[in-house]
């Protein structure tokens, strides 16, 4: 091949060379944007940061160098607002029911008719469930047929008696007699009071199937419908008779239950006055009182439960759902 072609296929060295004013044109730009990030992300007097741990709220101050404490619900008395004056200690908790009443049969029977649903407002002594009676029906005419029998046997030997005695007067019988006579007599009021216990037990009977209400209140659940077979002990497994006909509690008479952390025992004592502010209506609040503090903790959550018991609660209390509670200094509550 000829020299010159060849020459003429090499590259020059001088075109080899890269061009350095885009490599120090990239760096320039990195280092300009690294730079402004660093500018805004550096804090600034006055800026809050706020972190979150778990549940609480931790505010951390900016690089004046002031030191925020940790914005959480335990202890507002630092709190700037005057409706949170002399508040020790805000916790959370839930809106229960202080007795919830659950009736049962007295034995095994059928449920032959229910009259309440659940929410039905019940007074006390109210008809709320009938069992069918036909077996109790049947043992009251029997024990009122031994009654009647009882009651004639005792009317014979009586007048057996009587007569015993008369005979004894005219010297025709003996005393010996007279005191047979007179023993059958006592048996027979014996065996009188025997059968007149049986038929009240009877009477007993029947009158507990028909379940009435022991308080005023609100139905909670209705457990059993007509049809059902009901009795007063479970006997295992899920599928077994029902055990309870129907729940009931007075919507007057509510607490709410906390589980306090340990480490805020200290502040809480029985009858130390509390605000109640439901979850669902902030702007509501009520009057309240501790009115029981458990005396066994639970080691595991760390806690022990507190009751609080709400002063005249209305219609927007409801059970179950949570509600916020602070407690006062002092130990002044107010109780009933």
């Amino acid at each position: 091949m000829d020299a010159d072609k060849l020459r003429a296929l090499q590259i020059d060295p001088s075109a080899k060379e890269r061009p350095r004013g885009a490599i120090w044109s990239i760096f320039l730009g990195v280092l300009l944007l690294s730079a402004v990030a660093a500018y805004f992300a550096w804090p600034k007097e006055g800026d809050d940061r706020r972190v979150f741990r778990g549940k609480a709220e931790i505010s951390i101050a900016s690089s004046a160098g002031v030191s925020a404490a940790p914005s959480t619900n335990a202890n507002s008395s630092a709190s700037t607002d005057p409706k949170r004056a002399g508040v020790v200690l805000t916790v959370s908790g839930y809106i229960i029911n202080r007795e919830r009443i659950e009736l049962s049969p007295r034995f095994l029977g059928l449920v032959k008719w229910i009259g309440v649903r659940k929410g039905d407002t019940v007074t006390n002594g109210q008809v709320l469930v009938l069992l069918d009676d036909a077996e109790q029906q049947a043992r009251v005419k029997e024990a009122q047929g031994r009654v009647t029998s009882a009651t004639t046997a005792l009317e014979k030997a009586t007048l057996d008696y009587e007569r015993m005695k008369k005979l004894i007067a005219s010297n025709i019988e003996t005393r010996q007699n007279e005191d047979d006579f007179r023993l059958r007599v006592e048996a027979a009021k014996a065996h009188l009071d025997e059968a007149q216990g049986a038929l009240e037990m009877a009477r007993t009977h029947l009158e507990w199937t028909v379940i009435r209400s022991t308080t005023d209140g609100v139905v909670l659940e209705k457990l059993v419908d007509a049809g059902e077979l009901v009795t007063p002990q479970s006997f295992g497994g899920g599928r077994g008779p029902s055990t309870a006909l129907v729940a009931i509690a007075n919507p007057k008479d509510l607490q709410v239950e906390i589980d306090l952390n340990e480490a805020d025992l200290a502040k809480v004592s029985r009858r130390q006055k509390c605000r109640v502010s439901p979850e669902a209506y902030p702007n509501r609040v009520y009057e309240g009182y501790v009115a029981e503090i458990a005396p066994e903790a639970n080691r595991q959550k760390g806690t022990l439960q507190v009751k609080v018991q709400i002063l005249n609660p209305d219609q927007f209390l409801t059970p179950e759902l949570s509600a916020k509670v602070d407690f006062f200094v002092g130990a002044d509550g107010q109780g009933k």
